[in-house]
């Protein structure tokens, strides 16, 4: 049997999440291959930074946490393909959280409506939740 854990667990977990990144977070979307943890070093091109609302995502509630908030790019960094998302601290410095980026329904981490990124556009994360395991 593998073990579950209670929907007040999994929500305590996920709620240290922004806890622990603190307020004013950055995402950046990223071309190539995602890295391996998030102690390796970034890869790809930067093609979008976002700073993050004050509080970036709602309280968790069924063992989900989800966005909140506006997450935008008013001019959208450099042109090409979306592949993955880090989740960096104020400073941009440390990596928190990662995962992949496809099209809607590609089933990556982060869906996006369009992948390919064009210099200069506006570009807007309007939903993105996280589940915890183990339910």
């Amino acid at each position: 049997m593998a073990i579950q854990l209670s929907t007040s667990v999994r929500n305590a977990r996920l709620d240290s999440i922004e806890t622990t990144i603190g307020t004013a977070a950055k995402i950046r979307i990223r071309s190539g291959s995602v890295p391996a943890n998030c102690a390796a070093a970034d890869t790809g091109t930067v093609l979008a930074t976002l700073d993050l609302p004050t509080d970036y995502f709602a309280a968790a509630s069924g063992g989900s946490k989800a966005l909140q908030g506006t997450w935008q790019d008013l001019a959208i960094d450099a042109t090409g393909t979306a592949a993955h998302f880090r989740l960096y601290d104020s400073a941009g410095t440390t990596c928190h959280l990662q995962g992949t980026i496809t099209a809607t329904g590609g089933g990556g981490d982060m869906e996006v409506n369009d992948v390919n990124f064009i210099f200069g556009q506006i570009f807007n994360i309007t939903a993105f939740t996280l589940t915890d395991g183990n339910a």
